[in-house]
């Protein structure tokens, strides 16, 4: 008689045990997808997202001391346009940080170190009689102007800054430039904004060369 021997009996799994198996299949795939991701993340080159993000802009350091400036008294109209316009100035200039001035806050404003300054109803700058000269103080008609944004501004070039003032607004603003700063008009022509949004225009005395 031969043997025959009977094959081990299958064991199919029930319901309970087949839904288990799905539910771990169908986490353990994402989750594994998921760390190489990670792990891809983090050995691949970002260049695209650090060209695309701005870089931020670092403000300068300055010293906490004022920047020494006069105040010479103003009448009570100047002082009400001079209190608007430094209401209007930046906290900085591109990365130089406002500071303290010793004298006229409601007048007069610093940035940076070596500082800009700003100051506002100093006295009005009128244009030279003769292309040889005139009345004492008066500007050379042959002066250099800037018509920037807006704002007439005479350029006087000094041996340590360059001195920009209005000559086309019903009080005028003078802004010194250190001359350690490159493009030192352009410097001015950051204030042009607050000026014109503050003070009148005029056309009294005001240059031919700011009216083109």
């Amino acid at each position: 008689m031969v043997d025959v021997e009977t094959p081990p009996e299958r064991k199919t799994p029930d319901a309970t045990t087949r839904n288990a198996a799905i539910w771990a299949t169908a986490i353990a795939v994402p989750v594994a997808l998921l760390a190489g991701l990670v792990a891809f993340w983090k050995v691949a080159p970002h260049d695209a997202e650090v060209k695309a993000a701005p870089s931020a802009t670092v403000q300068a350091s300055a010293p906490s001391t004022p920047v020494q400036m006069v105040a010479p008294r103003l009448d009570a109209a100047t002082t009400q346009v001079c209190l608007a316009v430094t209401s209007q100035l930046p906290v900085a200039v591109r990365d130089l940080p406002a500071r303290k001035v010793s004298a006229g806050p409601e007048q007069n404003a610093a940035y940076g170190e070596p500082p800009i300054t700003v100051a506002c109803g100093i006295t009005q700058p009128t244009m030279c009689e003769r292309v040889d000269g005139g009345h004492a103080g008066c500007v050379p008609l042959d002066a250099t102007m800037y018509k920037m944004n807006g704002v007439c501004w005479w350029g006087a070039d000094g041996p340590a800054a360059d001195v920009f003032t209005t000559m086309d607004r019903a009080v005028a603003v003078q802004v010194t430039v250190p001359g350690s700063y490159q493009q030192t008009a352009q410097w001015a022509n950051e204030f042009s904004d607050a000026v014109v949004k503050t003070v009148k225009s005029t056309t009294k005395g005001v240059p031919s060369g700011c009216t083109q």
